[in-house]
């Protein structure tokens, strides 16, 4: 590899780590905004999006610049195209996080809703494997990756056994459809961050292992 090639593969992984420290963060103050009725912070979540739109873009542009200009093979190739498509998810999970602030806004404006679900717990594991899978990506770690792909199932009970709990409390209690409404969209959005993280994990294991285990296969 070419020195020249290597400084831009550094900064590379600079950005994109810097991105996942920004998402990171966003998600962890929409769900605090949640679960504090906190409407300034669900606020400050909705207001930063923008920061995170442009920097999904600058990386992308970085990235179609090293492949245009440099030509990279191997790993330096498949590192490339990783970040590529994390860049992708890292931008989606900004827009699930600014969908949990905005049903934070609307909750806290509104009387709370006593309902048998750990939301905190769900919030707590959603979040737990966003910060594993930048992790992963920081240590290049296949196998934090493949606990992550684990992981997902589990969220996705969570998210099911938030459906039927509000199923049933919307039978005994007609009068507070909106705001149930709300706390499944915020499940619904949580488990979605849960699915990118797990998107992020597949491709740290593509980057550092050269396999494809989106499908359930490993072949390279």
């Amino acid at each position: 590899m070419s020195e020249h090639l290597r400084r831009e593969i550094d900064k590379l992984k600079k950005k994109i780590l810097h991105l996942g420290t920004v998402v990171e963060e966003g998600m962890q103050k929409a769900v605090q905004a949640l679960l504090q009725r906190n409407e300034a912070l669900a606020r400050e979540v909705v207001e930063s999006d923008i920061k995170i739109d442009q920097m999904e873009v600058d990386v992308e542009e970085e990235c179609l610049k090293l492949l245009a200009l440099y030509q990279p093979v191997a790993i330096d190739l498949r590192f490339i195209v990783a970040v590529l498509k994390l860049n992708s998810d890292l931008e989606r999970i900004g827009d699930l996080s600014v969908n949990v602030a905005e049903r934070a806004l609307f909750l806290a404006g509104h009387e709370p809703v006593d309902i048998p679900f750990d939301f905190a717990g769900m919030a707590q594991k959603a979040q737990s494997m966003l910060k594993e899978s930048l992790d992963a990506l920081v240590n290049t770690d296949a196998s934090l990756a493949e606990e992550i792909r684990e992981a997902d199932d589990k969220m996705d009970a969570m998210n099911r056994e938030m459906y039927r709990k509000a199923e049933q409390a919307i039978r005994e209690h007609p009068e507070q459809l909106e705001r149930l409404i709300h706390l499944v969209s915020a499940s619904r959005n949580l488990e979605r961050i849960a699915d990118h993280a797990t998107n992020i994990a597949e491709d740290v294991i593509y980057m550092t292992e050269g396999r494809i285990v989106r499908h359930g296969t490993g072949s390279p």
